[in-house]
């Protein structure tokens, strides 16, 4: 296995901690689509945990196509 390998694995583990942690609403019914409100700006931690989200989907798929590649 080369580095690119690792990199993958541990970018696809953070990410999808990051995805699992952030919030859409703040009940049930609004997790599963029921919820009125739309969110449309980010603040706080936030906005820090969907920057870092955003960053961990870029490394995930750099790495695998570097993986391809090399």
């Amino acid at each position: 296995m080369n580095i690119f390998n690792y990199i993958t694995i541990v970018s696809m583990l953070i990410m999808t901690f990051l995805i699992l942690i952030q919030t859409r609403g703040a009940s049930l019914g609004a997790g599963l689509g029921g919820g009125g409100e739309v969110n449309t700006v980010r603040r706080g931690t936030d906005k820090t945990i969907h920057q870092i989200t955003i960053l961990m989907a870029f490394l995930f798929a750099a790495s695998l196509l570097l993986g391809i590649v090399v």
